[in-house]
C-alpha cells in the first residue's frame, strides 16, 4: 500500500516538515544544510522622486532579498516546494538631502493548496508609514537587539508572515513568531520612530497587528484561519461539499470573534486577501450552501458586496 502524507490531511507543518527532514537528512545528510524558508521577492518604485541622486537604489531589492531568503528564519527544514512565497513592494514617497525617505511598504505572502498547483494568499499588509535612513553605500545587518530603521521592519514582517504561515498549518502554529514580532515591538518603542507607537488615532500600525494578533479576545479567528486552510481549502479538490461546509464554520467562528472584539484591522487583512477565492468557493455550491455563505459574508465583510452578490 502506498501511502502519502495527503492520507493524512490533519499533519500539521512541523511533523510534516520534521519527518521529511528525518527521512532526507539519513539519505543525504551530508550534501544538505539548512532549507532556505524564505522566496522572497522584492519590488522598488521610485517614479515619485525625480531625482537621479537616489539611483544607487536600485540594488536595494537585491540587498533585500539575499538579507531574508539567506536568513535562518526558524528551525524547521523546508523543502524547496514549501517555501513561502513572499513579496515586498517598497514605494518611495520622498527623500531628504541627508538620504531619509518616506515609504509606503507592501507585504504579501502565499500558500499552496493541497492536491493543486494553485497557491493562495495569506496575508496583504499596506503600510504607509515606513520612514528609514539609507544612504550609499550602508549595509544591512541581521541583529534583533538593535533597532535599525530598514533591518528592523524587515524582520518584524518576516516573522508576521511566518506567523501566518504556521497558523494555517496548525492551529495558533504561529504564536511563537507573532511573539518574536512583539519582541521587535518593545524594542522600537525606546526610539522615537515612526510606525510603531500605541497611539489611539491610528490603530492599524504595527504596534496594534501584532498585539491583535497575541490577544486571546482573536484566538477564534486565528483558529478559522486554520480551519479554512487544513479542512476547506486543502481538501477541497477531493470532497468540495465538506470543505465548503468547513469554510463555513470558519466564518461563523470568525463572525463570533469579530463580534466580541472592538479593532477590525485583522478581520480586514483577511478578507482584502481572500474575498474573491471566497466567492470562487462558493459560485458552483447548492443554493442552499450559496445563500448562506452570502448570508454570513453580509455581516463579516460589507465593503466585498459587489463580489459577494454573485452568490445571491
Amino acid at each position: 500500500m502506498n501511502i502519502t502524507f495527503m492520507d493524512y490531511p490533519l499533519l500539521n507543518k512541523t511533523v510534516r516538515i520534521g519527518i521529511l527532514t528525518i527521512f532526507f537528512g539519513i539519505l543525504i545528510f551530508p550534501l544538505v544544510g539548512r532549507a532556505q524558508v524564505f522566496e522572497c521577492n522584492v519590488e522598488l518604485d521610485k517614479s515619485k522622486i525625480n531625482s537621479s541622486s537616489i539611483d544607487y537604489l536600485d540594488n536595494l531589492p537585491g540587498i533585500i532579498e539575499k538579507y531574508i531568503n539567506n536568513y535562518d528564519w526558524v528551525d524547521d527544514q523546508f523543502q524547496e516546494e514549501e517555501r513561502i512565497k513572499f513579496t515586498i513592494q517598497i514605494i518611495l514617497q520622498s527623500v531628504d538631502n541627508n538620504y531619509n525617505f518616506k515609504a509606503n511598504i507592501i507585504i504579501s505572502s502565499k500558500r499552496p493548496i493541497y492536491n493543486s498547483l494553485q497557491q493562495t494568499p495569506l496575508v496583504i499588509i499596506n503600510d504607509n508609514n515606513w520612514q528609514f535612513n539609507y544612504p550609499p553605500n550602508k549595509s544591512l545587518t541581521h541583529d534583533e537587539r538593535q533597532y535599525d530603521d530598514i533591518a528592523t521592519v524587515l524582520d518584524y514582517y518576516c516573522y508576521i508572515v511566518l506567523g501566518y504561515d504556521y497558523d494555517s498549518f496548525s492551529e495558533l502554529g504561529g504564536t511563537p513568531y507573532f511573539t518574536k514580532a512583539q519582541n521587535l515591538v518593545d524594542l522600537a518603542q525606546t526610539t522615537s520612530a515612526a510606525g510603531w507607537s500605541r497611539s489611539s488615532n491610528n490603530r492599524r500600525n504595527r504596534y496594534y497587528l501584532v498585539s491583535d494578533l497575541l490577544n486571546t479576545g482573536y484566538e477564534g479567528l486565528r483558529k478559522a484561519i486554520y480551519r479554512y486552510h487544513r479542512y476547506g481549502l486543502d481538501q477541497f479538490i477531493d470532497k468540495p461539499k465538506q470543505s465548503r461546509q468547513e469554510v463555513l464554520t470558519a466564518l461563523k467562528t470568525i463572525l463570533e470573534a469579530k463580534r466580541r472584539t472592538t479593532n477590525v484591522y485583522l478581520f480586514d487583512l483577511f478578507f482584502n486577501s481572500k474575498y474573491r477565492e471566497i466567492v470562487a468557493i462558493f459560485q458552483d455550491a447548492e443554493t442552499q450552501t450559496r445563500l448562506e455563505a452570502y448570508n454570513l459574508l453580509s455581516d463579516l465583510d460589507p465593503g466585498h458586496m459587489s463580489e459577494y452578490n454573485q452568490l445571491q
